[in-house]
């Protein structure tokens, strides 16, 4: 008699996590199908589209929403993924650092340095990400209408990559940074 009650209790509690008809807004899988749009022409976007079923980017991102990121929607009401305005805390090599999503790009503080911020903005109008402290501004990277990306070197001049694992390993190197991801 215990066994089958457990049983019934059992299928209860699963059943009213598993079937709380949340659907949620799938903010991960979303952002993800977004920014493949946003990064090139068609031919470029279904070769990115391909790669991420291929190697399985776009199922990981629907089942992490699924599993986890609706979850935690229904039960706190905000998505952790969807929501702007959210600090995120990175432990690196140098310190701690909070990271602030907004509209247009992310804030970066380092601990102990609040007063300092730096600005990731992206204009979508340029189609660039820029870089912002103390009132300075520069290009970091312009995505061209070919599905190229151009950025400055050290050096001053301007080098130009299709954005595929071995160009980014290749602009790294060159750059004297490690091109593995850290």
């Amino acid at each position: 008699m215990k066994k089958t009650k457990l049983k019934i209790v059992t299928a209860l509690v699963g059943g009213s996590l598993l079937l709380s008809s949340c659907i949620g807004s799938f903010g991960l899988w979303s952002n993800l199908k977004d920014w493949n749009q946003g990064i090139g022409n068609k031919f470029v976007n279904e070769v990115v589209f391909l790669a991420f079923h291929i190697v399985p980017v776009y199922e990981v991102a629907y089942l992490a929403d699924i599993l986890v990121l609706n979850s935690i929607e229904f039960w706190s009401g905000s998505n952790p993924v969807a929501e702007l305005g959210s600090i995120r805390t990175i432990h690196g090599e140098k310190g701690t650092y909070a990271i602030r999503t907004n509209e247009d790009g992310y804030t970066i503080t380092k601990e102990g340095d609040e007063g300092k911020e730096l600005n990731l903005v992206y204009n979508a109008e340029k189609r660039t990400w820029n870089a912002e402290a103390e009132g300075q501004s520069f290009e970091l990277i312009r995505m061209n209408e070919d599905g190229t990306i151009s950025y400055q070197q050290p050096d001053g001049s301007l080098k130009t990559i299709v954005p595929n694992a071995q160009e980014v390993a290749i602009a790294r190197t060159q750059s004297g940074e490690s091109p593995f991801l850290r």
